[in-house]
């Protein structure tokens, strides 16, 4: 099968289109026919090795957290999937990833992938709706009433998390460029900030009870955006190189947010998806041996929104 992988860490030049052996599934493991994957951030930071202690990689090594597949070979035990499944799911981080024709996953992460939207579309959804949902309902425990600052809602995870805010009758402000504030406003946000040209802490004028900070923002300037929080609120980080503030004097609680895999939860989002209450944002579809160019613009700044990535 054709794989994308790299044989040591650096910039995206070493990843690399490669035919590889098929995959065997183990006890417990499926294999799935991959119909599509993503670009997640952190794909590209555990390439550049920056995550060699937490994420410990034996290479060469296929990225891919997301995958959307159809069940096709099925390891010994596994009773709850049948070969021809349609399926989701979120890999490992120190596993060979879906990046490929064919990927080997454990049973027990995937669940049943959306009927209501095309199979390598739902690529766009496990890790960053996870991340989403877990900041907004696990961390922050957003309540009806609540007023929540999404700090970078113009992201893949940003997108996710005003919708989730938004269908929990929270008051949702939402900071992003220009380009994407129709798109914001349509998604549930009741204010957008475009932080391109506008101060943010200046133009939010009431304290908001949660903020959640998806950008790659300062130290100084995630310190300010805090200190709209009212007091008993909490910030919500997933920028993970600095810590959340807090202010224990105003009981301002800061959490840094480490998203996993949660098959039950990522079952409820499906369900959502197939209710229409959720939209899977996909900005761009690439095919597989494309990876290494979204890699490269990841890196220039110049991807914004959500890439899946389809091998032919």
């Amino acid at each position: 099968m054709k794989a994308i992988r790299f044989h040591q860490y650096g910039d995206a030049e070493v990843l690399r289109l490669e035919e590889v052996q098929l995959p065997e599934p183990g006890p417990g493991q499926v294999r799935v026919r991959v119909a599509g994957t993503s670009f997640n951030g952190v794909d590209a930071n555990i390439r550049a090795g920056n995550m060699q202690g937490p994420m410990p990689l034996t290479l060469p090594h296929t990225p891919g957290l997301d995958v959307a597949g159809t069940v096709d070979q099925l390891g010994d035990g596994v009773t709850d999937l049948r070969v021809g499944d349609r399926v989701i799911g979120f890999l490992p981080f120190v596993v060979d990833g879906a990046s490929a024709e064919h990927v080997v996953v454990d049973a027990e992460s995937l669940t049943a992938a959306p009927t209501t939207i095309p199979l390598a579309d739902a690529a766009a959804l496990p890790v960053v709706g996870l991340t989403a949902w877990q900041a907004v309902h696990e961390h922050a425990a957003l309540q009806a009433g609540q007023r929540i600052l999404v700090n970078g809602a113009g992201g893949a995870v940003g997108r996710y998390a005003v919708q989730l805010a938004a269908a929990a009758s929270a008051h949702v402000v939402a900071t992003g460029g220009s380009d994407v504030r129709d798109h914001l406003l349509a998604l549930g946000a009741e204010q957008v900030v475009d932080h391109t040209s506008t101060d943010v802490r200046s133009a939010v004028t009431e304290s908001v009870d949660v903020l959640l900070n998806l950008a790659p923002v300062t130290p100084e300037q995630l310190a300010d955006l805090a200190t709209l929080v009212a007091d008993g609120g909490v910030v919500v980080n997933t920028t993970v190189w600095m810590p959340a503030p807090s202010d224990e004097s105003r009981g301002v609680r800061g959490i840094d947010l480490y998203v996993r895999s949660d098959a039950e939860q990522l079952a409820g989002l499906v369900a959502r998806v197939d209710r229409g209450e959720l939209l899977v944002d996909v900005d761009e579809r690439v095919a597989l041996e494309d990876l290494p160019a979204v890699h490269a613009r990841a890196a220039a700044g110049r991807l914004r929104g959500k890439v899946v990535v389809t091998p032919a």
